[in-house]
């Protein structure tokens, strides 16, 4: 079934693309939540439509990219979105929002596919992005996506939070520790005393497994 998505959908596609989709999906997921429309023939030609006056708007020789990139080249997007006492966005920052955002910050157009973005962005933090403009030209746009009524912290608390379980991590033990726990002279025998079996069991690093007899 074709549709035109209405808004980005992870793994499907971008707002304003025709998508083919399974029937029971747009039925009962993407049209329910207004994520997507009916490809009717008068709705795609329209779409058509405004992507043809759209594209006017961007580059179409190296001088007019040269020009757009050095504009982009030191603009800093802000987004203020929702976010949780982690970081993790409610919801995520599209190549969709940074083209609109561009065009209303900068009064620049730039296609949405030239953004240079793997996945949604889905945590708070800094972030550069490039965008190919054109062929061989390239800039780089800095993006703030900032948790709403706050600021991001510094860069060494943002890393502290973002990574708590490699903060918390003990530190390797020193070699031989689970060595001097075996009885002189069997290097390769089990111990057979419980503080020893405790302290061999305290040597291993953290989530490694003991190896089978």
């Amino acid at each position: 079934m074709e549709i035109i998505l209405l808004q980005d959908v992870e793994k499907v596609g971008l707002r304003g693309e025709v998508v083919d989709v399974a029937r029971g999906y747009a039925r009962n997921f993407l049209l329910p939540r207004r994520l997507a429309d009916v490809a009717t023939p008068a709705k795609v030609a329209e779409l058509r439509r405004r992507d043809e006056q759209r594209a006017r708007h961007e580059a179409r020789t190296h001088e007019q990219a040269r020009q757009i990139a050095d504009v982009l080249t030191g603009t800093t997007l802000r987004f203020d979105v929702k976010a949780g006492p982690t970081g993790a966005l409610f919801g995520s920052v599209t190549p969709t929002d940074i083209a609109d955002e561009l065009w209303r910050a900068r009064k620049v157009r730039v296609d949405r596919r030239k953004i240079e973005l793997p996945e949604p962005i889905k945590r708070i933090g800094r972030y550069d992005i490039a965008i190919q403009v054109f062929e061989d030209v390239e800039a780089s746009v800095q993006m703030l996506v900032v948790p709403e009524g706050g600021e991001l912290p510094p860069d060494e608390e943002f890393a502290a939070s973002a990574a708590p379980d490699e903060q918390a991590a003990p530190a390797a033990p020193d070699e031989g520790t689970v060595a001097e726990t075996l009885p002189p002279g069997q290097p390769d025998a089990e111990p057979t005393d419980t503080l020893a079996q405790q302290a061999a069991t305290r040597t291993l690093a953290p989530g490694a497994e003991a190896e089978s007899a």
